[in-house]
């Protein structure tokens, strides 16, 4: 099976770089599957999770949106922060998601950047889920 390679970048440098035969991310225009061959395009991402599936195995990293550059033989996504299961600390993600209902709880009431909430509880969300695969 044909493999396409794949570069996940952040400011501080780059968190994943490998081959694989998919990849899957969430756009904000919705769910993309990337396999090798694919056209070009850039798009930007949604807070998500960047699934990279090879053979019979699959890796996941924690995407706090960015954008996704598509050519035929190579992926290469810029991201705002990105984290393998292995850099993420399960209580600091546990930590940041109780903070994030909160001030959604509190947004409904008072005046709280309801967006901004939501936002930190999809992060944490994320992390927590890539976190997860790490542990089965």
């Amino acid at each position: 099976m044909s493999t396409i390679n794949v570069n996940v970048v952040t400011p501080d440098g780059t968190v994943y770089e490998g081959d694989v035969n998919m990849v899957s991310v969430r756009a904000q225009s919705g769910e993309l599957g990337i396999l090798p061959g694919h056209i070009p395009m850039v798009a930007p991402l949604a807070v998500g999770t960047v699934r990279l599936k090879h053979d019979s195995s699959r890796e996941l990293v924690s995407v706090s949106g960015g954008f996704i550059e598509v050519r035929p033989d190579k992926v290469t996504i810029l991201a705002e922060s990105a984290e393998q299961p292995s850099e993420i600390d399960v209580d600091r993600a546990l930590e940041a998601k109780k903070r994030a209902e909160e001030r959604l709880n509190r947004a409904k009431q008072e005046d709280i950047d309801f967006k901004r909430a939501e936002l930190a509880l999809r992060r944490a969300n994320t992390r927590l889920e890539v976190a997860d695969n790490k542990r089965r």
